[in-house]
């Protein structure tokens, strides 16, 4: 999730957040979404009730800390054969699909060129993990052993892959403390 304040790159891309704290927030909302849905089918398969699993539910915090990337400008599924200008407005951020794949480091009015890779640089790693905390205050899930928590989380990563950011969902760890 990357999020930009320049009208020109909303107008653009109307999904992008406004703001980093909407960026985060959006994360923040799909992975706790898939760890709901994967402990309520875990809970069904065990045969509780609906009220008991959303009291569980209820007794379960998630954090997420994640840096989102900002886009000043965007080239929005631009033609690889195309230079764009690089500009002053940095990062320019180039989306192909729903995804930004790279950026455009170009300086002063030199050119990005995608198709011949000429000033296209790779997203810097800080904006590509996502990290974060589940709490409960469960008794039961309290004393969930490393490897259940270990299979709620690798379900959890196999619904985000089949959702609308699949190829950025590919791996997550529990750490039990």
């Amino acid at each position: 999730m990357v999020f930009s304040t320049t009208a020109g790159v909303r107008a653009r891309v109307p999904d992008i957040a406004t703001s980093m704290a909407g960026a985060q927030a959006s994360v923040s909302r799909i992975v706790m979404q898939a760890v709901i849905d994967v402990l309520e089918r875990q809970g069904r398969g065990a045969g509780l009730s609906d009220d008991i699993i959303a009291i569980i539910l209820g007794q379960l915090t998630v954090q997420i800390n994640y840096t989102p990337l900002e886009c000043k400008e965007v080239a929005v599924n631009q033609n690889p054969a195309i230079a764009f200008a690089g500009g002053n407005m940095k990062p320019h951020c180039i989306i192909v699909g729903n995804t930004v794949t790279s950026l455009c480091t170009a300086m002063g009015n030199d050119n990005c060129d995608i198709n011949r890779n000429m000033a296209i640089g790779a997203i810097p790693p800080m904006h590509l993990s996502i990290s974060g905390r589940l709490t409960t205050t469960n008794v039961i899930m309290a004393n969930w052993s490393r490897e259940m928590w270990q299979s709620v989380v690798n379900r959890a990563v196999r619904m985000l892959a089949s959702g609308p950011f699949g190829a950025n969902f590919f791996a997550a760890v529990a750490t039990v403390t």
